[in-house]
């Protein structure tokens, strides 16, 4: 398993970006599969984006689709959630996650690292 961190998120207009970012303590990232999850005050968490450990697969729930991006710097110490169009039911507090397995969807059960999370508000 290894630590997570995220960072990036913050208060955002409706129609705004942020970049949110995943980052392993004292590791990479490197043939991890990442997903991102989000969990709304009194909603269930949420799979939100994932990217498999070799990089080939990407996979978005409906609700992102077009407006954010999940990829891996070439060094896969961090990986990159680009959020833009945001809009105020994307408020929630983000999180990463991570596995060696040969996960490509962000179902929760597949990861074993979690991190902390990050606080996204998308208000005007």
């Amino acid at each position: 398993q290894v630590q997570l961190v995220e960072s990036g998120g913050g208060l955002v207009q409706p129609g705004g970006s942020l970049r949110l970012s995943c980052a392993a303590a004292g590791s990479t990232l490197r043939n991890y599969a990442v997903g991102w999850f989000r969990q709304a005050p009194g909603k269930q968490r949420e799979g939100v984006a994932s990217i498999s450990n070799s990089d080939d697969k990407t996979y978005y729930t409906d609700s992102v689709k077009g407006r954010f991006t999940i990829s891996r710097d070439s060094a896969k110490s961090t990986v990159y959630l680009q959020m833009n169009g945001l809009k105020p039911e994307d408020t929630a507090v983000y999180y990463c996650a991570a596995d060696q397995g040969g996960v490509v969807v962000p179902v929760a059960e597949f990861y074993r690292s979690w991190g902390r999370g990050t606080q996204v508000t998308v208000s005007s």
